[in-house]
């Protein structure tokens, strides 16, 4: 189906605002147009400058963190020769406190042996004196026994093997006496 409109056209009312033509208003928004554009191109120029600065800022940072970084390592490496340092020189002098400790002892060792005593072995071991002989007697180890207790440098002295030998003659006894020396 076709309408066709055969009533006539009414005009249409249009609101407009129209503003007073005032002479050089173009020139007035063309130059604020050209004000604007300067201001953000000065801006932009502004921080394009600024980004370069920070970024020769930034170099120049990461060269003294490069040497920093030097010289912690050498400062960590100066830390570590130091503590190794210390450690032999702690080592060194723990052997020279102990140096002469072999010399008292068998020096106080030999004033504590009755004549009919005779010591095969001896042996420390964790500050523990092992000490292995023979003796014509049993007497003679107590004597023995009783010399190192009295010494007043040997500590805990225990007898832990007395043997006599009764095949051989003369009968001797075997003994095993541990102890503690303290200088």
């Amino acid at each position: 189906m076709i309408k066709i409109n055969l009533l006539p056209e009414r005009p249409r009312r249009r609101f407009a605002i129209t503003l007073p033509t005032l002479p050089g208003l173009g020139l007035l928004f063309g130059a604020l147009y050209v004000l604007a554009i300067l201001g953000v191109g000065g801006y932009w120029i502004l921080l394009v400058r600024e980004g370069r600065a920070l970024t020769v800022e930034m170099a120049q940072m990461d060269r003294e963190i490069a040497q920093y970084q030097a010289a912690i390592a050498e400062g960590n490496r100066y830390k570590k020769e130091k503590e190794e340092l210390e450690r032999r020189v702690a080592l060194i002098e723990l052997i020279a406190r102990n140096q002469n400790r072999p010399v008292y002892l068998l020096d106080t060792l030999l004033d504590t042996v009755p004549p009919d005593v005779w010591l095969t072995s001896m042996e420390e071991k964790e500050q523990t004196l092992k000490i292995v002989g023979s003796a014509f007697s049993t007497t003679a180890v107590a004597d023995f026994m009783a010399n190192l207790k009295n010494s007043g440098k040997f500590r805990d002295v225990d007898l832990v093997v007395s043997r006599q030998d009764l095949v051989k003659i003369p009968r001797l006894v075997t003994f095993e006496v541990t102890c503690r020396f303290d200088i």
